[in-house]
């Protein structure tokens, strides 16, 4: 958010610019008209201007907030056509998708007044405390105009990579709302400025006593100091166990060997050998005292099994918690929501 002392320029040419296309696609639903301008004497505008996006269902665009996880902006979708779909779905590879992003207008800092700027999106690996900038590629970007209430655009991302599994993360930017504050690593940035959001969500399809569906995940220290981390699982809606399900994480050997030397450390899990770890207790588990080098990012796998068809939502959350860039000794520092589905053979 910043004051506005710029005269007010409308603008009617929206650019778009994709890694592999030029396609345009812009779906706005505004709340209420745009206002008219109120100039002063001096013809210039001072006018509050904040667009935002939310980190949160709750979320109404403070800086900082109190709302988690972060992790889960509901402004964040991906679909794969051009119509908006009910919820964000996995990207298909290879094919073109499409982004969704909703931006928000006035935030608590501004009066409505109709700003333009750039939304852009990025994608990294599924993971905790991805860094900025490093951590990220580009999708795409839109110019766009932000009028009073909610702004719906729509970014096509052609040609996904595999395996299809991405975090994605968007960054509001313009002259009258600019960044006024970014750390390294996206955890900190999304909660103290309403002009980033993030989204680390995974859809899991499972077979009942089918094959395991394998989905790749981050640990990382975006700091410029060695610290000790934490891999904490949770659950949303029904227990994991409602399916007979099971959930290994494959450390590799580089972090099993860190976990090693670290006491293995931990609680509601079983060493199976083979850098491999059971979670027994998804809902209250972790892996604890695993220590990072500075601005190391290490990858482990998650193995995902059921046995039992069941109609209840399934959501396992995993999130990384240890030492941010403001000084706290175990932040949340983001993860991965992985929602799971078992359908019949």
């Amino acid at each position: 958010m910043t004051t506005r002392l710029t005269p007010r320029v409308r603008r009617s040419v929206l650019t778009l610019v994709t890694g592999a296309a030029t396609a345009l696609l812009l779906s706005v639903t505004s709340a209420t008209a745009a206002p008219l301008d109120q100039p002063d004497d001096s013809g210039i505008l001072a006018e509050p201007v904040d667009v935002y996006m939310k980190d949160h269902p709750s979320d109404v665009g403070m800086q900082p907030h109190s709302f988690g996880p972060l992790h889960e902006s509901p402004d964040i979708k991906v679909c794969p056509t051009a119509e908006e779909c009910a919820t964000s779905q996995n990207p298909i590879v290879g094919q073109r998708n499409y982004i969704f992003v909703t931006l928000r207008n006035p935030g608590p800092y501004g009066t409505g007044a109709t700003e333009t700027g750039r939304i852009e999106v990025y994608r990294s690996t599924p993971g905790g405390s991805a860094a900025w900038r490093s951590d990220w590629t580009q999708i795409g970007w839109m110019q766009v105009p932000v009028y009073a209430g909610s702004t719906t655009v729509t970014i096509p991302w052609d040609n996904v990579p595999g395996p299809g599994h991405f975090c994605l993360a968007t960054r509001w930017v313009s002259p009258n709302d600019p960044m006024t504050f970014e750390a390294p690593e996206i955890s900190v940035s999304a909660l103290h400025n309403n002009n980033i959001a993030w989204r680390n969500v995974d859809s899991v399809e499972l077979v009942a006593g089918g094959q395991a569906q394998i989905r790749p995940y981050s640990i990382r220290n975006a700091l410029t100091w060695a610290n000790r981390n934490s891999l904490v699982f949770s659950q949303v809606g029904a227990p994991l166990n409602t399916a007979g399900g099971r959930l290994v994480a494959d450390l590799g050997p580089t972090l099993y060997q860190r976990w090693l030397q670290g006491g293995k450390a931990g609680k509601g899990i079983r060493d199976v050998g083979r850098n491999q770890i059971e979670i027994v207790e998804p809902g209250q588990a972790s892996l604890d005292n695993l220590m990072l080098n500075a601005n190391e990012k290490l990858a482990l796998s998650l193995s995902f099994t059921a046995t039992t068809v069941t109609k209840e939502p399934i959501a396992v959350r995993v999130t990384q918690f240890g030492p941010n860039s403001l000084g706290a000794e175990r932040a949340d520092l983001g993860g991965v929501r992985y929602d799971v589905k078992v359908a019949a053979r």
